[in-house]
């Protein structure tokens, strides 16, 4: 005889416990056990039968395996949670017996550990425990980045303390300095939400979102205690990968960090790299401009030698070009070999470069001067990250400018947002507000210089090469922002292919015919209202006509029996049929409205399009009728299956028309315009 198996010693009475018991095992109190989960890794479970894994006659609503719970049992932070309890519980006691000294001893001391020895916690051994490896930590550092991102643009309340954002600000900055030293950034995207950033480190891609520079209002709907415990295990994580991304390139962690630029907005300046790389990677540049008030210029002695060096080497090169002459031309070049396809049509293989990483330059040879109006933040980070070293910006956008003078004739390109229509200047005023150190007018222009709109920087390295200034000039219509994640597939609508390559037959014979009834409609509304009567009247005289011939040929001396043997025949007169009905439908229409009947198509175009429509009508038929014969093969499975890929497919197209429709309508909408 088999032993008796006991209740609730086996299957889901045993694999699960409901939080209660789990929080009186553990012997600590609610927030705490949220805590150690959510640093652990720990989440519910739902179990197969709530009834069975409960072991009591009330519905528990949170299970958790039995086994983690276990597990937490030997963390060694449950001991710092019990330290915290009997502390709390001797200031409570001092406080009762009104020994305040005390209390505020014992407080002082929990509150000063670097003083007495004992820190509250770190998580340190919680990360080598959760990220084995460096991968596994950069694969789940998406969520790690937006969260701290966050934090770093939120105000400061009781809630989130001011350290707690400074820490989150300074980890993502000591990040962001990474990216520009590895040129790791690839892509970036305006959204709603904010700016999506993409990068690659160590073959792991990483997307994380960035919120805009916007005053933030902190609503009491949000519990921050949450979000708080997240973030302060993504601290310590990103503290472990920034030390191991700055080894890894050989520079020294933690930069140098400059309190009194930080206070006046240096953000990125406000760092010092040291090591291997960091006179590649320096912010500030080995000439720094200022704004003075004398204009910029060369320094005459400077500008003499400099002429006189660069006529030095024109001579050199004249006699070097003569050298080369004489010897021949049978010298090995430096020139890279290109794979070009043997036949045509092949496939075109990726060529070789000099540069592994042409996208990292993409911004060296630029220099840039940021308006004030522009966000100064998101785009010197991406310039520095594409090989952009000389960056200024307007005195009231911080420091660590490479210069804040407009007027400086080293400036390649400017980027504006603002319209090119300005306000008035006041009468008596010198165009310039207590605001800015901008000496340039309302529309001032410097020659020499390119104007661009901020949407170029982000379109150009998506792109991975600089795109025209005349699309981003300001004030003119910017060419839609597509987002670089988006793998267009094949047959589905791509906004940069021209509309004429995606659409369908159908879809042109169904533009073609609404152009000609706008044409109709403008021609109908510029004609005299007798003229459209005696119009209206020769039109119903021929479709009259035209009704009684086709009426006519329909008999033409075929026989009831030779219409039935002919199948084309069949769909002939059906057609004929169906042509008739919608000729008398339109004299209807007609009548009724007191406008002239549309006249049936008389120019080749129209009977060509008119044959088209048949024909596309007629495909479409023959094409149902052989799904629905192979979906009879099919088993009842398979045939469920494949009706919702149909219907997967079908819903896609339809989105796809959707869009083909509204950018046929703009596209309409803006050749009137030009019109």
């Amino acid at each position: 005889m088999g032993r008796i198996k006991k209740k609730g010693e086996a299957g889901n009475a045993k694999n699960y416990i409901t939080r209660t018991q789990a929080i009186k095992k553990l012997q600590i109190s609610l927030p705490d056990f949220r805590k150690l989960c959510i640093w652990k890794g720990i989440f519910p479970r739902e179990p197969r039968n709530r009834k069975k894994a409960s072991k009591s006659s009330s519905a528990s609503t949170t299970f958790y395996y039995a086994k983690d719970i276990q597990y937490l049992l030997h963390e060694p932070l449950l001991r710092k949670f019990r330290d915290q309890k009997v502390l709390e519980k001797k200031i409570s006691k001092a406080l009762g017996r009104g020994d305040v000294s005390d209390a505020s001893r014992f407080e002082r001391n929990a509150a000063r550990p670097e003083k007495t020895g004992k820190p509250r916690y770190t998580l340190d051994h919680v990360i080598r425990e959760r990220y084995p490896t460096f991968v596994d930590a950069l694969r789940d550092l998406d969520d790690c980045l937006s969260m701290l991102f966050l934090f770093a643009n939120l105000p400061s309340t009781s809630t989130v303390p001011a350290k707690m954002i400074a820490r989150c600000e300074r980890l993502c900055l000591e990040f962001q300095h990474y990216l520009i030293v590895s040129q790791s950034l690839h892509k970036s995207f305006l959204s709603i939400k904010g700016i999506y950033y993409q990068a690659n480190i160590q073959g792991e891609d990483i997307l994380w979102l960035v919120p805009y520079k916007f005053n933030q209002r902190v609503v009491g709907d949000v519990d921050f205690r949450i979000m708080g415990t997240f973030v302060e295990f993504y601290m310590t994580l990103l503290g472990f990968v920034n030390f191991r991304l700055y080894t890894s390139v050989g520079l020294k962690y933690p930069p140098k960090f400059d309190q009194a630029k930080d206070d006046q907005a240096g953000e990125l300046g406000a760092f010092k790299l040291e090591g291997n790389l960091a006179n590649a990677a320096t912010i500030e540049a080995p000439a720094q401009s200022t704004n003075d008030d004398e204009e910029a210029g060369p320094d005459p002695k400077t500008q003499a030698e400099v002429n006189k060096l660069i006529r030095q080497m024109r001579e050199a090169d004249v006699d070097g070009d003569q050298a080369e002459i004489e010897a021949g031309e049978d010298e090995p070049t430096d020139v890279i070999d290109k794979f070009e396809p043997a036949a045509p049509g092949g496939d075109v293989l990726p060529q070789p470069t000099y540069s592994a990483n042409e996208t990292g330059s993409l911004f060296a040879n630029c220099t840039f001067y940021l308006s004030r109006e522009t966000p100064r933040q998101p785009i010197e980070f991406i310039l520095r990250a594409f090989g952009c070293k000389r960056i200024g910006w307007d005195a009231v956008l911080g420091e660590g400018a490479y210069t804040t003078n407009e007027r400086d004739p080293s400036i390649t390109h400017q980027i504006i947002d603002r319209p090119v229509i300005q306000a008035a200047m006041q009468e008596g005023g010198d165009g310039e507000d207590n605001q800015t150190s901008q000496k340039l007018a309302p529309n001032q222009r410097m020659p020499g210089r390119t104007y661009v709109q901020p949407q170029w920087v982000w379109d150009s390295i998506n792109d991975g090469e600089l795109k025209r200034p005349d699309l981003y000039a300001p004030g003119a219509q910017l060419p839609p922002h597509l987002s670089p994640f988006v793998q267009n597939t094949q047959g589905a609508y791509d906004p940069t292919v021209p509309l004429e390559e995606q659409q369908t037959e159908g879809e042109a014979l169904e533009d073609s015919d609404e152009e000609v009834e706008e044409d109709e409609i403008d021609v109908d509304e510029d004609d005299d209202l007798a003229v459209k009567r005696i119009e209206g009247a020769d039109g119903m005289d021929v479709a009259q006509s035209e009704d009684e011939d086709d009426e006519d040929g329909g008999f033409g001396g075929f026989s009831d029996g030779e219409k039935a043997a002919g199948g084309d025949d069949a769909e002939e007169s059906e057609d004929d049929e169906q042509a008739a009905e919608r000729q008398y439908q339109r004299e209807l229409e007609a009548e009724l409205t007191g406008k002239p009947i549309k006249q049936a198509p008389s120019n080749p175009q129209s009977k060509a399009k008119a044959e088209a429509r048949k024909r596309l009508a007629r495909q479409a038929k023959e094409e149902a009728e052989e799904l629905e014969r192979a979906k009879g093969m099919l088993s009842k499975k398979k045939r469920k299956l494949f009706e919702q890929m149909q219907y997967t497919n079908n819903k896609k197209s339809a989105e796809d028309q959707k869009l083909r429709a509204k950018r046929r309508k703009l596209e309409k909408q803006k050749a009137k315009a030009k019109a």
